[in-house]
């Protein structure tokens, strides 16, 4: 029986990174965002798992070849009807971005080494 091997992790640091810069539906953070800095800042870090989980499936659904295009139209569902925000006119742009931020971003996946375990990464600073 062949043994299954690991799947590559995403680097939750990049992902929140394109997440925050691009996305943001709630508007937390950035011009006219409630709060001021960036997501990893000591203050933020209450709520900087606030899109994780929807982040990691847009991140999902492109490693596993999902066209972008179902991608975009998963975050705009999440944010008009999920969160319950409707539809802005930069929704769109804006989902767009993070998939292809997502797409661009060659460091965003972490491998396993020849045992199987996972380096664990953290952001420069």
């Amino acid at each position: 029986m062949s043994k299954i091997p690991p799947q590559p992790r995403v680097k939750l640091f990049r992902l929140r990174d394109i997440g925050w810069r691009h996305w943001d539906p709630i508007g937390l953070l950035g011009s006219g965002g409630i709060f001021t800095g960036k997501w990893d800042d000591q203050d933020n870090l209450s709520f900087a798992d606030e899109y994780d989980c929807y982040l990691m499936a847009a991140a999902g659904q492109l490693r596993r070849g999902e066209p972008p295009e179902n991608v975009v139209a998963y975050l705009i569902q999440i944010q008009s009807e999920h969160m319950g925000l409707g539809v802005s006119r930069s929704t769109k742009t804006r989902a767009q971005d993070v998939v292809n931020a997502i797409l661009a971003d060659a460091e965003i996946w972490t491998w396993p080494d020849e045992n199987g375990n996972f380096i664990q990464h953290v952001k420069n600073v």
